[in-house]
């Protein structure tokens, strides 16, 4: 053996069905080293306008049911892990935004990604000390065991699409034990959706910082439909909630919402609340803040 080789030392979760395991996947697929330096981050336009997180940082254990038209979503967790947070889904923005990058520098890429812990944690505006690497270690392992089966993008609306967030990965270290970083494979449907530029999205890297579930959520879903829409959007209350997949009350929920609209800590976007209250129902609207009007 070539002294310095990396090799791995761990598997995540052994305990996975062989279903979740592919099998010489690594083999079939080339090695797309993570770039270096800074870049924007992208999001997966799919993951934020429908309900694939659970947006509790306490383990959710209850899987997440959607059907709207001819969408279905069904995202079900391990009783060992739980279904994957919208903080462990950062770990997907940085794939992204690093696939994006690189297919825009007319570099190949592949669902085979190698970083260091350092790199991604820094993308994500998180710590890089060793609770911080053991976290990531946990988000690894929760978007592994989360099993995801869904219609979108499949033409006839009746078949679902079924992955995990990621197929499988591992720790490389040399010989002598150092580390060496983190191999990773994605899924074919997220892959498919980021190398197709218009299901992309560039957000805020202000985004990192926000540290609520349902404000995190509820960024990415305006920014996914508020884009540069002049007037903005706006959504009743019910609908949102429905749409989060949140397993909180609707009367919670709500309360939520009204603190955001007090808060205005969404980067880019102004929050309201239109009443009817012959109708009972309250709407959240949203708009673009023009670049002068920002703090």
């Amino acid at each position: 053996m070539i002294v310095g080789a990396p090799v791995a030392i761990a598997m995540s979760s052994p305990s996975l069905p062989s279903r979740q395991r592919p099998v010489q996947q690594r083999e079939q697929l080339d090695l797309f080293r993570a770039l270096p330096g800074d870049m924007a981050p992208r999001d997966a336009q799919d993951l934020m306008a429908y309900p694939f997180f659970s947006l509790a940082k306490s383990r959710r254990i209850a899987p997440i049911d959607f059907r709207s038209g001819n969408i279905a979503i069904r995202v079900e967790g391990t009783a060992e892990h739980g279904i994957a947070t919208i903080w462990d889904a950062d770990i997907l923005i940085w794939a992204a935004s690093q696939i994006v990058e690189a297919k825009d520098a007319g570099l190949t890429t592949s669902r085979l990604m190698r970083a260091t812990p350092y790199e991604i944690l820094r993308f994500i505006g998180r710590g890089t000390g060793s609770r911080d690497y053991q976290r990531l270690k946990a988000a690894l392992d929760r978007l592994q065991s989360t099993t995801v089966a869904t219609s979108i993008r499949e033409t006839t609306g009746r078949r679902l699409h079924r992955f995990s967030w990621i197929n499988e990965w591992k720790e490389l270290a040399d010989t002598s034990g150092t580390p060496l970083g983190i191999e990773l494979i994605l899924p074919d449907w997220f892959y498919a959706g980021v190398l197709d530029a218009a299901l992309v999205l560039t957000i805020d890297p202000a985004y990192f910082r926000l540290t609520g579930g349902i404000e995190r959520w509820l960024y990415r879903l305006v920014r996914k439909h508020g884009g540069k829409q002049e007037y903005g959007w706006q959504f009743d209350f019910r609908h949102l909630h429905r749409k989060s997949g949140s397993s909180s009350r609707f009367s919670d929920f709500a309360y939520d919402l009204r603190a955001l609209v007090g808060k205005q800590s969404l980067p880019g976007y102004e929050l309201g609340i239109v009443s009817i209250p012959n109708d009972r129902i309250e709407l959240l609207t949203f708009r673009p803040v023009p670049l002068t009007a920002r703090g």
